[in-house]
């Protein structure tokens, strides 16, 4: 199975940090060393760890010209620095189990020569990922539970069992004017989680028809790419952006379905704005200094209890 991964665009609300670094490689803490070290772990790195936990062997990363370098170099596996600090093996502890997790990928690259939108960067991707269904996950934003990646191999699940052509992971939010917001009706339940038929879909509309926002996580067929190349423009016509491809997937009488994140299910966390990274960043430490205890009050990969807003959810056991 494929995936997409994106670490593009300029992240402007991030200034001045992303003049120079990539918001996705902002750490979180996951989990802690023997000894009781916190590890910190970049967004991109535990999105990707999300991905193959997920059932994915082939990654595609899409990046700007400019981070290209600095992107490649974090996630190329480097023996000479392992050699160089083999006497802290307790610290590398981490490193060598990202290390493995590398040496199972087939990782690719893919450039967005210009911030054109997330629907541009998506569809860099196109030539390595091919015409076959995949996975997508933007990097600013993580979807954390237990077990690692559940969710995100549900969506391709129920992609695959019933043939849609793009599956959504939404969520319900105070303040649908800064997502994407899907509007739909209520179709059952796939494992647990309700679905949703999906009727429309508007990017950050000034007066949304619904209180539903896409997560940034996909299942799609390979007919999304096709729906990117002939999209119509319409009210952001500078930048291309995945909400259009779905409409015209829409227009198109495709099969498009959601599925909602609940509460009891996970948490999801953004770190596109000096606010959502502060929250985020906080609520990955409370969670981690809970440690065993919050999990077995959830109960194993079906965390119960009222989460706020953009919460996240577990970090990974040691």
């Amino acid at each position: 199975m494929r995936g997409v991964l994106t670490l593009a665009g300029e992240g402007t609300r991030m200034l001045p940090w992303t003049r120079g670094l990539r918001k996705e490689l902002l750490p979180l803490f996951d989990w802690t060393r023997p000894n009781g070290t916190p590890v910190l772990k970049p967004v991109a790195h535990l999105v990707l760890e999300s991905l193959v936990e997920a059932g994915i062997t082939d990654v595609t990363l899409v990046v700007g010209r400019r981070d290209l370098e600095s992107v490649r170099r974090y996630f190329t596996i480097d023996r000479a620095f392992l050699e160089r600090h083999a006497d802290k093996r307790e610290r590398l502890l981490e490193t060598r189990r990202f290390y493995e997790t590398l040496e199972g990928l087939h990782l690719r690259y893919a450039v967005q020569p210009r911030p054109n939108g997330f629907g541009d960067a998506v569809l860099r991707a196109a030539p390595e990922v091919g015409a076959g269904p995949f996975l997508l996950h933007a990097a600013d934003a993580v979807l954390l539970e237990r077990p690692r990646g559940a969710l995100v191999r549900r969506l391709a699940e129920f992609r695959d069992a019933e043939g849609h052509d793009a599956v959504l992971l939404v969520r319900r939010v105070a303040n649908p004017s800064r997502y994407g917001v899907v509007e739909g009706v209520a179709d059952g339940r796939f494992e647990g989680l309700r679905r949703l038929r999906v009727t429309g879909m508007e990017e950050k509309p000034a007066r949304p028809r619904s209180s539903w926002a896409a997560t940034a996580v996909y299942a799609f067929s390979g007919r999304f790419f096709e729906a990117l190349r002939t999209v119509k423009r319409r009210d952001r016509p500078r930048e291309l952006e995945v909400t259009d491809a779905i409409r015209t997937l829409l227009e198109e009488g495709a099969s498009v379905r959601a599925l909602v994140l609940g509460a009891r299910d996970g948490e999801w966390w953004s770190v596109g704005s000096p606010d959502g990274f502060h929250r985020a960043l906080a609520r990955s430490r409370r969670l981690l200094e809970a440690g065993p205890r919050e999990w077995a009050r959830r109960g194993p990969g079906r965390p119960s209890g009222r989460a706020r807003q953009g919460e996240q959810l577990s970090a990974r056991p040691p």
